[in-house]
This record gives C-alpha cells, structure tokens and sequence, in this order.
C-alpha cells in the first residue's frame, strides 16, 4: 500500500505544478494547449511504441482489453437506457452523455497511474487501444448517425482511426512485439527520449485544465446529468469491470486491480472536445470531466486498498 500512495502522492505533486503553472500565466494562455499536443502527437505516441514493442502482445490483446470494452459498452448502454425516458434529452445529447459517463483518459491519467502505481504502463495500452480503435469510432459514427450537420462515410472514420497518432504508434509497437524485430540503438534512443516527455507534460497539462473550473452550475439544467454520469463512471463502471475480470475472466491479484483502476479512470478530456465540436452536451461533458477527474484519484486510491495492492 505505501507504494500505492507513493504513486498517488507523485501524481498529484505533478499535477499540483500544473495548476500553479497555470493559476500565475507564466507559460502564457496556450500552454494547456501546446502541452497536449504536444503529448498527443509527438510524445504519447512514442510512449505507447516503447512500451508495446517490449511487452507481451498476448497480455495487450488479452483480458484486459476484453474487459475494458465490455465494462465501457455496459456502462454507457445502461446509463443511456436508464436515462432516455427520464431526463428526455435529444438522442445526440443522450449519446454525448453517455460517452462522458463511459470512457475513461486513458492516456492523460491511465499512463502515469499504470506506471508509478501499477508498477506497468503496459497496463494502459489495452484500454487506450480499445478506446482509440473502436469505442471512439463507434460513438462518432452513432453521433455523425444523429446529427445532419456533420455526417461522414464509414471509410472515413476508419481513415481517421488510422491517421491517429497513438493508433499508429500502438499498433506499429504491437508489430514489433508479435514479430521480435529489434530496433536499432541509434533508433531507439531519440524515441526514449521523446517518450519520457509524455506524462511530465500531460500531467502539467492536467493541472492547468483544473484552473477557473466550477462544475454543477445549476442554471445550466444539467446537473442531474453530471452527477448520474459521475456515478456510472465512477461507481458503475469499476464495478463492472470487478465482476468481470474476476467471475468471468477468472482475474486475481495485480491484473484485477489493473482491470478495475483502469475502468475507475475519470472521464477524458478529449469528450468535450468532441461535444464542442457537434454543439451536444456541452455543459454535461464538461462538468462530468471536471468532476470525475476532482473525485477519482481517491476513489482509486480506495479501489487499491481494497483490492490489496
């Protein structure tokens, strides 16, 4: 458990420079910005080919990655069912919602966690490979399905997954690690190099998105949204992912833990980027990332005590 908290207490510090960074200016408006595009196109993807041509292709393509979808489909299916005839939303704010109560940031926060507390950023890759590859394309698709405005071909969705940076580096480590190529030296270093510029950066990036942020406004008319959102992907979510992993997939120990912190993960930012984008759910992406991402570092916290890592 010390190392659980020593993990945890890493993260916040870094996280806490960020909000510093951002509250004084000293990097200018654009430095949330810069930094996550940085992390996103240039860094992530580096991290997430380290990582993947040396580990075990069986384990990324394995359980995990098996119970974060069926946790992430779960999850946004019963909140878009229990909702649909309560809150009566149009179906385009319905599915913004539900992704907002069903996809976790992965990479912002799966990384950095999956390394200083699960000891392995292998950990994250199954999810971040999940979400990039299906689960985002498929909530477009249903979005693009709903919304006149930005209607697009299944084949470009599938050109989009591909031209993905993270997918692109995912997918050309997992080639390395299924075929045993070796990467040359001369190669390799600079992507190491660049790789250990990805979680310093997104967690400063984090900590800078924290700033001027007041979620659960009640003129806004979303609040029960908010907060049915925060408890499916808080509660719901790791919950699924628990009876899963363990009754199904037969999961104990470090895998388990990995399986339900994953799943317990806050919502990502990119989901109000994307409510942005279709003019939907604006107000509830924003405030359930905002308050998923304030309440899930403790809850995770006692999902490792729990499960005894």
């Amino acid at each position: 458990m010390g190392g659980v908290l020593e993990g945890f207490s890493i993260i916040w510090v870094v996280i806490a420079v960020g909000y510093f960074v951002g509250r004084t200016g000293v990097l200018g408006d654009q430095a949330r910005y810069v930094l996550n595009r940085v992390t996103f196109f240039v860094a992530s993807p580096a991290l997430l080919f380290t990582t993947l041509a040396e580990s075990d292709p069986v384990s990324v393509l394995g359980p995990l990655l098996w119970v974060a979808g069926i946790s992430a489909f779960l999850t946004a299916g019963i909140y878009h069912l229990s909702t649909a005839r309560w809150l009566q939303r149009e179906p385009a704010e319905r599915i913004m919602a539900a992704m907002a109560a069903s996809t976790v940031n992965s990479a912002n926060l799966g990384l950095p966690i999956a390394l200083y507390v699960l000891g392995d950023m292998a950990y994250a890759a199954p999810i971040i490979l999940f979400q990039l590859a299906l689960y985002q394309p498929v909530n477009l698709a249903l979005l693009d399905a709903t919304t006149a405005k930005h209607r697009t071909t299944f084949f470009a969705l599938v050109l989009t997954t591909l031209k993905n940076p993270m997918i692109i580096g995912s997918l050309l480590g997992l080639v390395v690690a299924l075929t045993g190529f070796e990467v040359p030296k001369l190669a390799m270093e600079p992507i190491n190099l660049i790789a250990g510029a990805s979680i310093p950066a997104m967690l400063l990036a984090f900590g800078i998105s924290l700033v001027g942020s007041k979620p659960l406004d009640s003129a806004s008319g979303r609040r029960a949204d908010v907060l049915l959102g925060t408890a499916a992907k808080l509660v719901l979510q790791p919950l699924i992912a628990w009876l899963f992993g363990y009754f199904v997939f037969g999961l104990s120990g470090q895998l388990l833990a990995a399986c339900v912190i994953m799943a317990g993960l806050p919502t990502a930012q990119n989901i109000f980027v994307t409510a942005s984008r279709y003019e939907q759910g604006v107000v509830i992406a924003k405030d359930t990332v905002l308050l998923t991402t304030v309440c899930a570092i403790p809850l995770m916290m006692g999902i490792a005590f729990l499960l005894g890592i």
